[in-house]
């Protein structure tokens, strides 16, 4: 060992000067860059676990005047409120561009194009386009366009693996009001092992799990008849969480006729909880606390909190049962499409229907720890959390750092995003240390990590 030590140090010493300088210079870079390590990708709606949490962590505990420096940006999205994933070196998003509706590839930490899929048509209306997030795993991306085409993309080339269609292959719909808006499909696949679930909404297939490798069926979920008078049929504008509630792998989805559980295995329908249900838009996706389910809806309708548990019927066989512990109404706490946060047993949100004011609520039991509070945002709030901070986008472009705690609302900077025309409305991503805000055409990236997270990264 030592005489290979010594070998590679004279052989050092005979390269030239300019030699030197050059492999020097590379090796700062390497040094510098970002570590693109798996563990700190956000693949997925929401992130690695569905529950707007990344785990990055040095990062700044408060932000100067001008908000985090920006490290980077993208344009050429076209239009939309899909956010994004990143993933493989790569960022994936939805935008309608040029009379067509694209998934896009980018590259991570120079934004360059890698490549553009359609995936069928532009939404060409006020609201703007797609706002599904593709899903990352192992080399493949699952998008899903407004019309309800499912593809499985190479990530590397955008070229299709399979493609099914939603309405067409399923039978699928959205809950749909009589003159009310149609805002077409909005879910983000959920990829677990060897399966993509995605939800048609359809009576004899809410929910469908399909071969990740061939799209061919595993499963379709046939609802009750009866899930209750709250809300309508069809589909929400959710996204599907895993939970294991009472030693059951299930699949929590928030339906048009409420929050629904039904096993992985096979499909089974298991339980249903119908008061959080509204008849217009059920959009925030739930949360999952061990037995527990945590649910939220806009349009003055509130939240609840539901305990799964294991009962024995009449014929000795066990089901699993749906008991709410609490409901608050759309006056105490009521979540319209910004999400919610679990942390420190407790749900910070934005409430108020299209308002976003922040406030934390006890998990266990929905007493208010603090807010709602007024601040500077306008309209609604998507929320994410990394390092002890909650991240704040408001629908007019203002982003705001607090602090995720129970004991009082604590602000700690803010910014704006810049070249905000329409609704500021996509959640932002937490990934290697940067915020990744999309907006419409373009993508902002702003570095998050602290000087001194920085200086160890370079040191290493």
């Amino acid at each position: 060992m030592a005489h290979s030590l010594r070998t590679q140090s004279s052989t050092w010493l005979r390269l030239p000067v300019w030699a030197l300088a050059l492999l020097l210079a590379a090796g700062w870079i390497l040094a510098i860059a970002p570590q693109q390590s798996e563990a700190e990708d956000w693949p997925q709606w929401r992130g690695q676990e569905r529950d707007g949490k990344a785990p990055s962590t040095g990062l700044l505990q408060s932000w100067p005047e001008a908000g985090p420096p920006l490290a980077w940006q993208a344009a050429g999205l076209g239009s939309g409120f899909s956010s994004v994933s990143v993933a493989d070196g790569k960022v994936f998003t939805l935008g309608d561009k040029e009379g067509s509706q694209h998934a896009f590839a980018l590259e991570d930490g120079s934004g360059k194009l890698l490549w553009a899929k359609e995936i069928g048509p532009s939404w060409d209306d006020r609201y703007l386009g797609p706002r599904s997030t593709p899903t990352y795993s192992d080399g493949q991306v699952f998008v899903l366009s407004t019309e309800g085409d499912l593809y499985c993309l190479d990530a590397a080339t955008g070229e299709t693996h399979w493609q099914r269609n939603l309405p067409k292959d399923f039978g699928g719909h959205l809950m749909l009001a009589q003159g009310r808006v149609h805002w077409k499909f909005a879910e983000s696949p959920l990829v677990d092992g060897d399966r993509v679930i995605v939800t048609p909404g359809a009576n004899d297939a809410a929910l469908v799990a399909l071969d990740r490798k061939s799209g061919e069926e595993i499963w379709r979920t046939q609802l009750p008849q009866d899930l209750g008078p709250a809300g309508l049929d069809g589909a929400g504008y959710s996204s599907v969480v895993i939970s294991n509630a009472v030693g059951t792998k299930q699949y929590v989805q928030l339906l048009g006729r409420g929050v629904i559980g039904v096993d992985a295995a096979s499909g089974k329908f298991l339980w249903a909880y119908n008061k959080v249900a509204n008849d217009i838009a059920n959009i925030a996706t739930p949360l999952v606390d061990g037995d527990y389910i945590f649910a939220s809806t806009g349009y003055n309708t509130g939240s609840a909190l539901i305990h799964l548990q294991s009962v024995k019927g009449e014929n000795g066989r066990s089901s699993i049962q749906a008991e709410e512990v609490y409901f608050l109404p759309g006056n105490k706490m009521q979540n319209h499409h910004g999400g919610l946060i679990l942390h420190r047993d407790h749900v910070f949100t934005g409430t108020g229907h299209n308002k976003g004011l922040p406030l934390a609520v006890r998990l266990k039991d929905g007493e208010i720890a603090w807010g709602p509070e007024r601040n500077k945002g306008k309209s609604s709030a998507a929320i994410a959390y990394a390092d002890g901070r909650l991240y704040l986008r408001y629908q007019d472009g203002l982003v705001i750092l607090a602090e995720a705690t129970p004991e009082a609302y604590r602000e700690h900077g803010s910014f704006r995003i810049p070249n905000v025309e329409h609704e500021s409305w996509p959640h932002p991503v937490i990934a290697h240390g940067l915020l990744y805000l999309r907006e419409q055409d373009k993508l902002y990236v702003y570095d998050l990590r602290a000087p001194q997270a920085s200086s160890e990264a370079a040191a290493r």
